[in-house]
């Protein structure tokens, strides 16, 4: 097995032990396979849906680094990352994830990935509303933004 998914691995059971969540451990590397940060699923420790094994992780990394930018760094995961996960990911820039079980694995599990991709693909209408409203207004703030920092928008 590869080191870092057996510590992935590691991270999702030690979670599991102490009942702080899912099974889904992460860990983070740099390219010379320097352990920079661990992760494991928080949601229910923490009780905050966003504390996914990745997010974790990518949270301890970018505190640890200084940054946001994790380009330069892969990431492992005991599981396919989850939507809101491969955001995260891709917003971190992060250009390589291995991952052990895929999302068919757990969605058989009972989690609910699968919906979101759904979702996303313009399916499930029902599980979200999704309105917009007062743009006008918050352009101001785009506006403000655009100004202070030079861009032209």
């Amino acid at each position: 097995m590869n080191d870092f998914m057996k510590l992935a691995k590691e991270n999702a059971e030690k979670g599991i032990e102490k009942g702080e969540g899912g099974p889904f451990g992460a860990v983070i590397v740099d390219k010379f396979g320097n352990i920079i940060a661990n992760g494991n699923n928080k949601v229910l420790k923490e009780k905050d849906p966003t504390a996914h094994a990745e997010i974790v992780a990518i949270r301890e990394a970018t505190r640890k680094l200084n940054t946001y930018d994790l380009s330069e760094y892969i990431l492992y995961t005991s599981a396919e990352p989850c939507p809101m996960c491969l955001s995260a990911i891709i917003w971190a820039n992060i250009k390589t994830v291995y991952y052990g079980c895929n999302k068919k694995d757990t969605e058989k599990i009972g989690f609910r990935d699968d919906m979101i991709y759904e979702y996303l693909k313009g399916n499930k209408k029902g599980v979200l509303e999704l309105k917009e409203i007062d743009r006008k207004e918050c352009l101001e703030t785009f506006n403000k933004y655009t100004e202070k920092n030079g861009i032209i928008y």
